[in-house]
């Protein structure tokens, strides 16, 4: 499929996602959604992807909204649009977010449906809709909350507060900050490790991580029993034991 408002590449085990209009902003409109699922999906379905990576083209991640989306909340391009980037979170590979520079609005919102987030130094981040007399309506309330605690959140949501990435990183945010010109690589060499990793053993713990916050604790411990219980039966986890007694690199398969 050919991209108008990201781009796609594979490089190696991994699979690059680029909001690829940043003389807009990288604003998310109903296409770049359109887009988004998609490119989702043609990654879920590769067998030789095993991590995404998510980042931007130019000074800023996203400046969130387009006009358009705003005018048509709640319904955008006939999606609901309380989980327009779950296309992320239910992908079976990790995503891992570069945040090379400002991510506003829906564009933090893109950013908090990854699982892992890296930001660049003087990157800012917020949710300004309250003053807007809106409220983040892509998932952001929610998100956040889970990630950095009900008093951070509401922090950050009610009085909309621009933070930098140092702070994203104190309170939990993001997972570390590098110089921007040091971003990519560095989101490379942590997708990298990941990739080197059982690649179902990957998806499963996606997995129970996510529908474990979910559930109740009981329920999500017998998830992951459960999950256990399904990789015994694979060629990778058998693998996996022989590389460890033989004190090799394992050779996964994805089988």
């Amino acid at each position: 499929m050919a991209y108008r408002t990201l781009s796609l590449e594979s490089k190696g085990p991994l699979a690059i996602i680029s909001l690829a209009r940043p003389e807009r902003g990288n604003q998310i409109d109903s296409s770049f959604l359109a887009e988004l699922d998609e490119a989702c999906a043609s990654i879920n379905d590769d067998s030789e992807a095993r991590v995404a990576l998510l980042t931007a083209a130019g000074d800023v991640f996203s400046t969130g909204w387009a006009a358009e989306v705003l005018e048509s909340a709640p319904a955008v391009g006939g999606r609901d649009a309380t989980r327009p980037f779950a296309c992320l979170e239910s992908m079976g590979q990790p995503v891992i977010c570069a945040l090379n520079g400002d991510a506003v609005s829906a564009g933090l919102e893109l950013a908090l449906a990854c699982d892992v987030r890296l930001a660049a130094q003087g990157a800012r981040f917020s949710l300004p809709e309250t003053a807007q007399g809106l409220l983040p309506m892509a998932g952001g309330t929610q998100r956040l909350a889970r990630l950095v605690g009900r008093a951070e959140a509401l922090r950050l949501v009610l009085l909309g507060d621009v933070i930098d990435a140092d702070e994203a990183h104190r309170i939990g945010l993001v997972s570390a900050v590098y110089p921007v010109d040091d971003l990519l690589a560095e989101a490379e060499a942590l997708a990298l490790r990941m990739a080197s990793r059982g690649p179902i053993a990957l998806r499963y713990a996606k997995e129970a991580v996510r529908r474990g916050l979910e559930q109740p604790l009981d329920q999500a411990l017998q998830f992951e029993t459960d999950l256990t219980i399904i990789l015994q039966s694979t060629e990778d986890r058998a693998e996996g034991v022989r590389a460890f007694l033989e004190k090799r690199e394992p050779k996964f398969k994805g089988r």
